[in-house]
């Protein structure tokens, strides 16, 4: 009897000097919403919105949730799917007023909704990635940056906003830049519009979205004098491969051959015609095969900040998340083997 209730008192002891979990386990969809989703992202798109003299059929936060589960739920059809959110919507949110019924009345409502209000949650969101996730490494929060071509219904408005097809019966494109987190392959931010020879300033647009310690890195498509000196103006750092067709300065003659790494500069002839001062930065020589090397310009110029075999590393990174896309193209399988020599 007596060992029964030491037995008692020590289990009794050990339960409670167990800790609580910070935040629980995510057991349901709602519950990982609601971790990116908080109500003071929800108070932020509201702000934006804006009020209006008459009480809207669909407020604010069932409108936009009923948008973002359309995207992730099936149906064959925009209604079926929006039948499908819509329930969803009303049990979230069984407390609040009833949204609308039609898939006619929720278009309108979102049609009228401000771009502000989207934004407003947009942010919000990027903001509890950083709170919820380590995405540092070695002091950069590293993002690989590329587009690529979808072909668009063959309407009349988008023959007309979008740039003209290359070819004969080809459908109008547009052009999608994201940026993704390359260790984690999350999508971080993108951006949509005309496509041909303009992923500079795609780029350019997605500056003000990244997070302090941002390290871009790109392939050859982005390289060029005023992108650079975008970046570097916006406290951004980037990791730039560079093409046969770039060219460099450097105070000293060197023999290409035995060059490694060191400070060049980057001023294209157009530039000094302006009489703009030349860029700064630092080309880095990265051998990823017996008679094949990649070369890298980035604006990182202290070697212990950004050693060469780290760069070599996020740019490999950057290569694994492109290839796993279905659209890769398999011209680039020869970087691919490269980087796995």
């Amino acid at each position: 009897m007596l060992n029964d209730t030491l037995r008692r008192k020590r289990l009794m002891k050990v339960q409670s000097t167990k800790q609580t979990p910070v935040r629980p386990d995510i057991q349901s969809f709602l519950g990982g919403l609601r971790e990116f989703l908080t109500p003071a992202a929800w108070k932020q798109a509201e702000q934006a919105r804006g009020r209006s003299r008459k009480p809207p059929r669909w407020s604010t936060q069932p409108l936009i949730l009923t948008l973002l589960v359309m995207t992730w739920c099936s149906g064959d059809s925009q209604a079926e799917r929006f039948e499908i959110a819509k329930g969803f919507t009303t049990v979230c949110l069984a407390k609040r007023r009833r949204p609308g019924k039609s898939v006619q009345g929720f278009q309108m409502a979102l049609a009228k909704l401000p771009m502000p209000a989207l934004r407003a949650v947009a942010s919000r969101v990027r903001q509890q990635m950083l709170a919820l996730f380590d995405l540092a490494s070695d002091g950069f929060i590293v993002f690989g940056c590329d587009g690529s071509s979808m072909e668009t219904p063959k309407t009349a408005e988008l023959e007309k906003r979008l740039d003209p097809a290359l070819r004969d019966k080809a459908r109008p494109q547009v052009w999608v830049t994201a940026l993704v987190h390359v260790r984690t392959g999350m999508l971080w931010a993108w951006h949509l519009g005309k496509g041909y020879n303009r992923e500079r300033d795609h780029l350019k647009a997605l500056l003000w979205l990244l997070p302090a310690a941002a390290l871009v890195v790109a392939d050859a498509g982005y390289n060029g004098y005023e992108l650079a000196q975008a970046l570097t103006a916006s406290h951004v750092s980037f990791l730039i491969r560079m093409s046969g067709k770039d060219k460099l300065y450097t105070d000293q003659k060197v023999a290409v051959t035995k060059f490694k790494e060191g400070e060049v500069y980057l001023w294209p002839q157009k530039m000094q015609k302006k009489e703009l001062l030349p860029l700064r930065v630092r080309l880095i020589r990265i051998r990823v095969a017996k008679k094949r090397d990649v070369w890298l310009l980035t604006n990182v110029l202290d070697k212990k900040r950004l050693p060469a075999t780290m760069a070599a590393r996020y740019y490999r990174w950057r290569w694994e998340n492109e290839i796993s896309h279905p659209d890769y193209p398999s011209s680039n399988r020869l970087y691919r083997d490269s980087w796995a020599a």
